[in-house]
Formats: C-alpha cells, structure tokens, sequence
C-alpha cells in the first residue's frame, strides 16, 4: 500500500498513538508521528524504521495553530494521497470540581477537543478533494457519561464526540470515513505502567485494553468497504463493567 497517515497525540512507545503508528506502517503506508515529547518520538520512530517502516516524527502541540499549519505543510509536501488521520491527543487526571481551576479546564478542553477541530479543518480539505481517506478519533468512555471528579475530561471528549458526528454527517457524502472510537477501560500502556502498576496487576490476564490491539481496531475501521462503514466503535475488556 502506498500513502501518508497523520497520527497526532503520539507518545510513549507503549501507547495507542504508537501502535496504531506501527500498524499503518506494517501495511506499508508512511507514518508521520506528531507528539509533544521528541525522546518518546524518536524512540517509536526508531523502534518502526528498525523495523522497515518508513516514518518520521514531528514535535508539535496539537492546540497551537502554527504547530498544525506546520504539521500539514509538511504532508502536503509529500505530494502523495493522505490515506487517514488519527486524532489521538489527550490526557487525563482526577479532579474534584471545587479543586477544578479555570485554566485547567480550558488546557483538557483544548487538548481533548480545540485541536481535534484544528486537525480537522486542515484535513478534511485534502481528503474531501481525494474522494476518499479516514479521519478517526480517539474517545472514551467520558464521551458518554460525565462521572464525579471528571468533569473537565468528560466535557472535552463529549465535545470531541459530537465534532465527530457532525463531521461523518456533513463529509461522508464526499468520500471521507469519520469515525470515533471509545476507549472503554484502562490501556495497559507506560502511563498506567508507570504510576498504577498495582492496580493493573489486579485487573489479571485482558483486563485491561493492549495498545496494539486497539492499533487492529482502527486498521479495520480503515480497511472497511464503503458500503459499510462504521462511524462508532466501543472497545474494552471482557472483564470491564458497563
């Protein structure tokens, strides 16, 4: 296969961004890698092109414009089709309303939402003038449910969901597969690995999300005829209560 996929919010290797940045380069696609941090970008970049993928990495903010304009000046520049974007920015933390700041609401809003819509208005231009592409989120069980002590994660992802259906809604006509994808559960990433090393422990064998299996998830969504997309994917554990 041949074409260019964006994966925007990549971080650590043991992560989503990374294994779907894997996946998409395994099928022969050349991965551009856009994150915050250039030490876990450059680890995923070596770890792909270790490989015999073809990949480069980018360090931008997904909630700068000039970072975004950057990033897309240099996918124009390949001269070859964009094939998909993934929208995988995005963080996470504990807060109790009354602990909520207003500058902390307004940075998991920009993350989780603002610079899905600055993706987005710089995508959809070039993949609506193809015919054809992907654009695909990264949810999350917020973007159904505000739980206490999330409210700033859920109204970010709750925003992200609905840009999303609107989006399939006024761009699937020309051509482009929008979809969203909730992550239901906790990824068994370095992050959790990190800082909750015992709780993941507890949840025993698939209790909690693989990177790389979710990285199969959105492959499939891609690969989907177009006479039957889906637009809304859940994933989680078998052993996850919803």
């Amino acid at each position: 296969m041949s074409g260019t996929v964006l994966i925007l919010g990549v971080g650590a290797a043991a992560g989503v961004g990374a294994a779907v940045a894997r996946k998409f380069a395994g099928a022969g696609y050349h991965a551009m890698i856009a994150g915050r941090t250039l030490e876990k970008l450059s680890a995923t970049e070596a770890e792909i092109s270790g490989a015999g993928g073809s990949i480069e990495s980018i360090v931008a903010d997904v909630t700068s414009q000039e970072d975004q304009q950057r990033v897309f000046e240099l996918v124009r520049a390949r001269n070859e089709p964009l094939s998909a974007v993934i929208y995988n920015a995005g963080s996470n933390l504990p807060i109790k309303f009354s602990d909520l700041s207003p500058e902390q609401f307004e940075d998991f809003w920009r993350i989780g939402c603002f610079g899905a819509f600055l993706s987005s208005r710089l995508a959809l231009p070039l993949l609506s003038e193809q015919g054809k592409g992907s654009l695909f989120f990264t949810g999350a069980s917020a973007s159904l449910r505000g739980r206490p002590n999330f409210a700033h994660f859920a109204v970010a992802k709750a925003g992200l969901r609905n840009l999303a259906q609107a989006l399939a809604r006024e761009y699937g006509p020309q051509g482009v597969h929008v979809a969203h994808v909730i992550i239901d559960g906790v990824v068994n990433g370095d992050i959790v690995r990190g800082r909750f090393a015992d709780f993941l422990e507890s949840l025993g064998d698939d209790g909690a999300l693989d990177p790389d299996a979710i990285a199969d998830a959105f492959w499939a969504l891609h690969a989907q005829p177009a006479s039957a997309w889906t637009h809304e994917l859940d994933l989680r554990p078998y052993k996850e209560s919803w």
